[in-house]
């Protein structure tokens, strides 16, 4: 059986343009055919769906790479190439995209929300493009532009009604088990849940009733938001759940009361984040088949909810509620009524959430608009990054004098010349373009190919 994997690398690879075509009509009634290449076709993208399909992140776990298609090249005749076809790679619902630097770049949470994880390569421009009354047989095109290729960290956390929280073997999985038709392994030994398992709850009568979805989340234990046990990887996915049900051992193995047990179990959920305790809970006794009735703690029977503010919302969630309710799963005592309960809880949370308007938000971080960068390699050599300046120079034969008049103009009008006085470059020396390397010259700025000579200016004839 393929196991659960909640965090996954992701390269995504945009396809390529295609290039644009060199070609000039060719026509017998035409003695001096002009230029008729044809523009190369754009490269697909590739889209990261959300996807209920989904369930875990296990298809990267050993193919993580995706590649969109390439776009075609041009051809005579102004046939343009037929452009590359996306890709759209699903993901389960909840899964965070990350830079390799951590930083959170799109959050999926919602059914069939999109994100672009690569941007396909633009195509070139055949040589047709270039046709002006100066240049009437341009005999250059445009190269295509490679497509984006990025590395990303994938992390799931799962979407979820209701959490369990509580000690290994404190009977989360048999809950489950028996309150859906989710069938985690169950066993009288600490860490038996080893990954989440999801199980689907209905409570009440056909046409009236309330779905909701339970996690059953491997066992806490002191010191899980230092890292301890599963540490983060567990309480990760408690933090999209609108309930928390925590559940106390009324037959612990160690004799641990059921108040120590809530303390430290709360104590681990606002070491790690704060607001995980300002969230609906429930205490709920189990095993009681096996302890006999649990003896009452003060406050029972009460529903937790943090409120206030700042310090103030962390004292008043860590306040002991004592169990509402005992139960146990084997025997299915009390269940029904827990059952109940979540239910009543669930559907209050879902209408706060409409009417805040905070569920199923999408946060996107987009990049900024891309700009140029002159860097000092060594002693008179530069380099110029920037995606706009890559485009500037990619034509297919820089030795053609109207190809180095069309770099020279491009790069211009983006402000190079301006960019490379600032880094302190002198006439003469070397400026590198991706694998196009230049020489700077003050009153032609860029010299790569054979100097086009200076049309005299009308005062001057």
């Amino acid at each position: 059986m393929s196991g659960f994997v909640d965090e996954a690398q992701l390269h995504a690879k945009g396809g390529d343009g295609g290039a644009g075509a060199v070609s000039f009509r060719r026509e017998a009634h035409v003695s001096r055919g002009g230029p008729d290449g044809g523009d190369g076709g754009r490269g697909g993208d590739v889209w990261l769906v959300a996807s209920t399909r989904r369930g875990s992140l296990l298809s990267f776990q050993n193919h993580p790479f995706r590649r969109a298609g390439d776009g075609g090249h041009g051809k005579g005749g102004n046939r343009h190439g037929p452009n590359g076809s996306d890709l759209e790679v699903e993901v389960p619902l909840g899964t965070v995209v990350r830079s390799l630097d951590g930083g959170v770049l799109v959050d999926l949470s919602g059914p069939a929300e999109r994100w672009r994880a690569a941007e396909g390569g633009r195509g070139g421009h055949g040589n047709a493009r270039f046709l002006t009354n100066r240049r009437r047989a341009p005999g250059f095109a445009e190269q295509g532009e490679k497509g984006e290729e990025r590395w990303y960290d994938l992390e799931l956390k799962l979407m979820a009604d209701v959490a369990l929280v509580g000690f290994p073997n404190a009977g989360k999985s048999t809950l489950v088990a028996r309150i859906s038709a989710a069938r985690p392994k169950i066993a009288d030994y600490p860490f038996t849940t080893l990954q989440p398992h999801l199980g689907v709850v209905r409570v009440g009568r056909a046409g009236d009733d309330t779905e909701f979805v339970v996690a059953d989340v491997p066992g806490l234990v002191e010191g899980a938001a230092e890292g301890r046990g599963l540490g983060q990887r567990f309480l990760r996915h408690v933090e999209r759940a609108r309930i928390l049900l925590v559940l106390v051992d009324l037959a612990s193995p160690d004799g641990r009361p059921i108040d120590a047990q809530e303390r430290v179990l709360l104590d681990e959920l606002r070491r790690y984040r704060p607001e995980l305790l300002e969230r609906p809970r429930m205490v709920v006794g189990t095993k009681v088949d096996v302890a006999g009735r649990a003896p009452r703690h003060p406050g029972a029977g009460q529903i937790a909810q943090g409120s206030g503010d700042g310090g103030s919302r962390a004292a008043a969630g860590m306040e002991m509620a004592g169990p509402a309710l005992c139960i146990s799963a084997v025997t299915g005592e009390g269940v029904t009524e827990l059952l109940g309960r979540l239910a009543q809880l669930v559907i209050e949370a879902r209408a706060g959430e409409e009417l805040t308007g905070t569920g199923g938000e999408v946060t996107l971080h987009r990049p900024l608009s891309e700009g140029i960068e002159v860097k000092k390699v060594s002693a008179g050599v530069f380099a110029i990054e920037g995606r706009s300046v890559a485009r500037a120079v990619a034509l297919s034969d820089l030795t053609d004098a109207d190809a180095a008049e069309e770099v020279r103009d491009r790069l211009y009008r983006l402000g190079v010349d301006r960019a490379l006085v600032r880094a302190g470059v002198r006439d003469g020396d070397t400026v590198l373009v991706g694998s196009v390397e230049l020489t700077y010259q003050s009153d032609d700025v860029l010299v790569g190919a054979p100097q086009r000579p200076r049309r005299p200016r009308r005062s001057e004839r």
